[in-house]
């Protein structure tokens, strides 16, 4: 019996990429006799995000009150993704950006099997380098790092192609009822909400297989 994973989230939430990597270790410890199939679909932390992004500065203290708040909360942020080996590198965070044509790019990879790297591409562009998740020529350049075709990338950036994800992935958050991210799905039945620990994931598989 194979598993799927079906994973909402946003590319600029710093818990879904904590989550991610702990869903990894659990799939990692898993029983290894069953394959799992992760699948990422898109959620908007900002809807009415304009096209070419906002000072993060800015969003984050109209967002949380002040900036000395939102510098407590990446603070904590960093502790936690630093217990997963993650660095999140906040300082070098410039702009908080549009994310629709990463998720339409999420979408691409997802046809050409190459989806879980280019997430990981994202998730370590923004949050580890601190660049411009919502400028065409840094998704292009995360394109080809993860296998993508240039040409391909090119033609879905132009156009309208793979808006229709959008739609449907707040569809299915609809659904389910989803009001923050990361949530997880697995064998669309059995649902967690947060960056859950490694074990309460492994509980999941082995309840979705029962």
């Amino acid at each position: 019996m194979d598993l799927a994973v079906d994973v909402i989230s946003d590319v600029i939430c710093p818990w879904c990429y904590i989550g991610k990597r702990r869903l990894e270790k659990a799939i990692a410890a898993f029983d290894g006799e069953h394959a799992i199939a992760v699948r990422w679909h898109p959620f908007q932390l900002n809807p009415s995000m304009p096209k070419a992004g906002i000072s993060r500065r800015d969003y984050r203290t109209q967002k949380f009150g002040s900036w000395e708040r939102s510098k407590e909360l990446d603070a904590q942020v960093s502790v936690a993704g630093k217990s997963e080996g993650l660095h999140f590198a906040f300082e070098k965070m410039e702009r908080t950006p549009n994310t629709v044509d990463a998720h339409r790019l999420i979408w691409l990879a997802g046809q050409h099997g190459c989806q879980d790297a280019l997430v990981e591409a994202l998730f370590r562009a923004y949050f580890s380098e601190g660049r411009d998740i919502g400028s065409q020529q840094t998704l292009l350049e995360l394109a080809a790092e993860s296998g993508l075709d240039q040409q391909a990338v090119e033609i879905m950036l132009s156009s309208d192609q793979g808006m229709d994800v959008i739609t449907k992935g707040r569809e299915l958050s609809q659904q389910h009822g989803v009001t923050g991210v990361p949530y997880f799905l697995v064998n669309n039945a059995i649902a967690l909400s947060g960056a859950q620990a490694p074990d309460t994931f492994v509980a999941a598989l082995k309840q979705a297989i029962a």
